[in-house]
């Protein structure tokens, strides 16, 4: 009952798109433009850093907002340590279903990197904290940052794995095999060096 709960939540909130509040706002189709996804890379590239960053915050927080709203619930009921846990990465998992698969956006949404970011830091500190900085060591490192969301991903496993065990780590490789799946045409363009960089991102003026 509580994991469906834990789902339910995460998936409303991950309907919440900070692309399609912003898009309205400013009148324009971010989906629907770009390099056609409905996240704050393409709105950065569309609209400006600045829209980007909103954007971003508002993909961020919904992430974390969810998690904390299904801890809330659990830790009021009494729910054990170990079906916490797993509740919470379940809770992850469906923000970003609902965000990649919204049904507010006909089932068409983003990518989810925003929104992972929100909810390793709901999570753990010492998983967002190692998360994030691999994010962003191989994010300029490389100046693509898809590179640096896959290795985040990465960490993410690995981290989970140690501190939180089997049934979390199963639901992080599932999300990483969704994220690989997501950031194909990314992949690709990056071959074929066509693939938009982050230098070339924040050199948009808002």
């Amino acid at each position: 009952m509580y994991y469906l709960i834990s789902c339910l939540i995460g998936y409303i909130f991950g309907c919440i798109h900070g692309s399609q509040i912003i898009g309205k706002i400013k009148k324009r189709d971010i989906k629907g433009e770009g390099v056609k996804n409905a996240g704050a890379s393409n709105a950065t590239i569309l609209l400006g850093w600045k829209y980007g960053i909103v954007v971003a915050l508002i993909d961020i927080f919904k992430a974390t907002l969810a998690i904390l709203l299904v801890l809330f619930i659990l830790n009021e009921a009494g729910i054990s340590t170990a079906e916490i846990s797993l509740s919470i990465y379940l809770t992850a998992l469906f923000v970003i279903i609902g965000h990649n698969y919204p049904i507010t956006m006909k089932f068409n949404g983003g990518k989810g990197t925003a929104s992972l970011v929100g909810a390793l830091i709901a999570i753990d500190w010492r998983v967002a904290l190692i998360g994030i900085a691999i994010l962003l060591f191989f994010t300029f490192a490389t100046d693509y940052l898809v590179i640096g969301v896959l290795f985040m991903y990465i960490s993410f496993l690995i981290t989970t794995y140690y501190f939180f065990g089997n049934g979390p780590a199963l639901v992080v490789i599932f999300l990483t095999l969704l994220c690989i799946y997501k950031h194909m045409e990314n992949y690709h363009r990056i071959l074929l060096k066509e693939e938009t960089k982050l230098s070339s991102m924040f050199k948009k003026s808002a």
